[in-house]
């Protein structure tokens, strides 16, 4: 059975709120990792791994153990890169599917924006959550679970 890895120190609320529902719903096992504990609903299938600071400890774990066919909700690009090459689907918190087909132009995209930052230029930072991203993470994580239970079914 998959499972569902969270990059959860950059997590919204309200995308949180929707796996832990996806996962009371499906059974299917949610993973938090954070380095920070966050409050979750004591359920079996949801679980806080809390990892010691660092800017990449929670990405590491996640990277250590998500497997083929788990589902990864992150929007950190290098993460969603390595968990891609071991067959994991990657979703952001926006609902985007990041795969083998796109990861390397978001890559060399973010990379290029990073020299442009680095030159000084102002490039300005990615939009805040509206409702229509949540929405679209919703029905974009609903459709990963619908597809699991009827291929498992």
């Amino acid at each position: 059975m998959p499972y569902i890895w969270i990059d959860a120190d950059a997590c919204p609320k309200a995308i949180r709120d929707i796996v832990v529902r996806g996962a009371e719903r499906t059974g299917y096992h949610a993973y938090f990792v954070a380095n920070h504990a966050l409050p979750l609903p004591k359920r079996h299938c949801l679980t806080m791994i809390s990892v010691p600071g660092g800017a990449d400890a929670a990405d590491d774990v996640i990277i250590e153990r998500a497997e083929q066919n788990d589902l990864v909700v992150t929007s950190d690009l290098p993460l969603a890169d390595a968990v891609i090459a071991k067959g994991a689907q990657v979703m952001t918190s926006r609902g985007e599917a990041l795969t083998s087909n796109n990861i390397k132009a978001r890559l060399n995209m973010r990379d290029f924006m990073e020299t442009l930052r680095a030159s000084g230029e102002h490039t300005g930072g990615p939009s805040g959550m509206s409702a229509a991203d949540v929405r679209d993470f919703a029905n974009a994580f609903d459709k990963v679970l619908t597809h699991w239970r009827t291929s498992t079914a």
